[in-house]
């Protein structure tokens, strides 16, 4: 309960769920956001680490645990970190763009480089209908070239929290999307350059419902069960994905999109390239 940017992550042969832990999560005693891995399997979690950022994603490289995230809500930069172990941690600067207001991020491997999707809520001339993504790429995850004006997705409508993969050579953008209601869906796009993209013809990939209420922990008091039975949801949000055992594991918050959230799960039944092409089939 009260988790929102969540990630599955395969590392070392084992299903992790990274957390980026806001400062008003009921298990926070810091005071302070920051972020941490949970084995699954265990329900361990390992030590915290970025103390002051928000808003993190995680990407494996060669037995490597890279995160990336903010210094903060709409900070106008992007701080990167690396273990080999994930208990200690090295960190870096990885973007810093004077004016920019940055939230969400998102990195994946694209052959011989890494792409980051980057959300930007303002100035207004960059972000357009807030929120947008943008994107930067690396050739070694340490020094980072923020792509042309026109690689973008899209500057026309509310396009929040992106999460980004390369598959097939296609760039897999989903992200958030609102209507007028104050309702929150996930879509999905593709580009071949990151700067022409595609639309799937089944958006939203996913739409809040009560599914989105069946419990499955255990370990929820009837407090916590009557919370969750009471809330008001209007969102599925924050969606992040890998492919593991066969199947694609989705971590995606659900809630009023105001401050009351919680984390939900979903599985797809096959391959990280079936589901994405199966998003765009005729």
């Amino acid at each position: 309960m009260h988790l929102v940017e969540t990630q599955p992550i395969v590392y070392r042969n084992n299903l992790y769920r990274f957390e980026s832990v806001r400062k008003r999560y009921p298990g926070n005693t810091t005071s302070k956001p920051y972020f941490r891995f949970v084995d699954v399997a265990s329900q361990q979690a390992t030590p915290a680490f970025a103390e002051g950022h928000d808003l993190g994603c995680a990407l494996v490289a060669d037995e490597r645990m890279w995160v990336f995230g903010t210094p903060g809500w709409g900070a106008n930069k992007v701080q990167q970190f690396w273990s080999d172990d994930l208990k200690t941690w090295h960190s870096s600067e990885a973007l810093s763009i004077e004016g920019w207001e940055l939230f969400n991020t998102s990195v994946c491997r694209a052959g011989d480089r890494y792409v980051m999707a980057f959300e930007v809520g303002a100035p207004a001339n960059v972000a357009g209908q807030r929120f947008t993504a943008r994107f930067a790429e690396s050739r070694d995850l340490k020094q980072w070239t923020v792509l042309p004006e026109e690689a973008v997705y899209t500057k026309e409508r509310y396009s929040a929290c992106p999460t980004i993969r390369f598959v097939d050579k296609w760039f897999y953008l989903i992200y958030l999307e609102a209507t007028g209601d104050y309702e929150f869906n996930p879509c999905i796009a593709r580009s071949r350059d990151l700067r022409h993209w595609h639309r799937s013809k089944v958006n939203p990939i996913m739409r809040f419902g009560e599914e989105d209420k069946r419990v499955y922990n255990a370990g929820l008091n009837a407090n916590q069960r009557d919370e969750i039975k009471n809330a008001v949801n209007r969102n599925n949000s924050d969606l992040d994905l890998c492919e593991y055992d066969g199947r694609v594991l989705i971590n995606y918050s659900w809630g009023d999109q105001a401050g009351h959230e919680f984390l939900a799960c979903a599985e797809y039944d096959g391959t990280l390239q079936q589901f994405f092409e199966a998003c765009f089939k005729d």
